[in-house]
């Protein structure tokens, strides 16, 4: 009986603390407050390289390729598009490494416009 009483605590226990790891927060789900991500018109030249610009050439040039990813081009961005390896990064998988290394995860909108980036086969437009 003490078994029962001690199992059926350290499941009450868990089952109570469990909901504590979740971690979303108000700025990474609406990260500019009164505005909303625009996404209609995701392109290469006009969307996906200056985020990249912004968060990753710095680390990820073609002088640099840190990890042997090159950012700063489309054909480097085209292999990471493919090989799944951009959207485990930037969205922090836990099958990734998360990037920008050492910094801030992007906001849901540069996520968000990433992912549709990929989603329309990552073209060159």
């Amino acid at each position: 009986m003490r078994k029962i009483l001690s199992s059926i605590f350290i499941l009450g226990s868990f089952l109570l603390l469990f909901p504590s790891c979740y971690n979303d927060n108000e700025y990474d789900l609406y990260p500019f407050p009164g505005t909303k991500c625009d996404s209609t018109n995701v392109t290469y030249s006009q969307t996906i390289a200056p985020i990249m610009s912004a968060n990753c050439n710095v680390c990820h040039s073609s002088a640099i390729a840190s990890g042997g990813v090159v950012t700063e081009t489309y054909n480097g961005m085209l292999v990471i598009s493919n090989n799944g390896r951009l959207w485990l990064d930037v969205s922090w998988a836990s099958s990734g490494d998360p990037m920008p290394k050492g910094g801030s995860k992007l906001s849901a909108c540069d996520q968000g416009k990433i992912k549709k980036w990929i989603n329309l086969g990552s073209p060159n437009n």
